[in-house]
């Protein structure tokens, strides 16, 4: 329970055709390349977004770069496993370890870069970052009670997070009048602080709508003990 040899849960709308990829890119990878490797490729990527995000405060084209660091965080994080997987030399106590401590890392490398940028405030990021590791922290839970890592949440999880993140970074810098300023009683915001904040809600909803669940089934599985 809580290690790699947990059931994985994938519901993700791209889990079928992304598995494939990742078989595919692991099966051509050098022999020095190693998952470790990959897992750090990953949150360098992290660190690149988050550059790309504050740079664009200058120049919103820097959110090129910022987008070009998702794409090396999935290949990153997405392959590590994969690749040990491939060549079967999993190490699921160490590999557990190391790869889901990074991960929170990672987003809140990546979050609280968005909050530095010039798309959202740094509370609506942090606000995403909140309900990311929230879900995060069900996850693990998960492994340890019911044997069952959960990767995605309904259709939804971290490979089609990045391209929401990528979507929007595209449409800010071909948008002019995302950049427009609201007030509302003394409080400044935008367009994109709104499309954070209902990221957010989101994210917070599916883990209110999964705990709802499990708590049901949970409770049958250990029942209130009587005297």
């Amino acid at each position: 329970m809580g290690k790699e040899t947990s059931q994985r849960i994938q519901t993700s709308l791209l889990n079928a055709a992304e598995k494939k990829v990742l078989v595919w890119l692991a099966k051509r990878q050098p022999g020095w390349v190693t998952s470790d490797m990959l897992t750090f490729v990953g949150v360098a990527g992290a660190a690149i977004c988050a550059l790309g995000f504050v740079l664009a405060c200058r120049d919103v084209n820097w959110l090129w770069l910022s987008s070009f660091g998702l794409v090396v965080n999935w290949y990153g994080d997405s392959l590590d496993g994969t690749l040990a997987r491939v060549r079967n030399t999993q190490r699921p106590v160490y590999g557990f370890f190391i790869d889901h401590t990074l991960d929170a890392v990672t987003i809140c490398i990546m979050c609280v870069g968005a909050g530095f940028g010039p798309m959202l405030r740094l509370d609506v990021a942090l606000l995403v970052l909140a309900g990311y590791l929230c879900l995060s922290i069900y996850t693990y839970i998960g492994a340890i009670l019911k044997g069952e890592f959960r990767l995605t949440y309904s259709c939804f999880g971290p490979t089609e997070f990045r391209l929401v993140v990528i979507l929007i970074n595209t449409l800010y810098i071909y948008t002019p009048w995302a950049a427009k300023q609201y007030s509302y009683r003394g409080l400044e915001y935008g367009v994109f602080d709104a499309v954070g904040f209902v990221i957010a809600i989101l994210l917070f909803l599916a883990y209110f709508i999964q705990f709802a669940k499990d708590k049901a089934v949970l409770a049958k599985q250990d029942p209130l003990k009587t005297k």
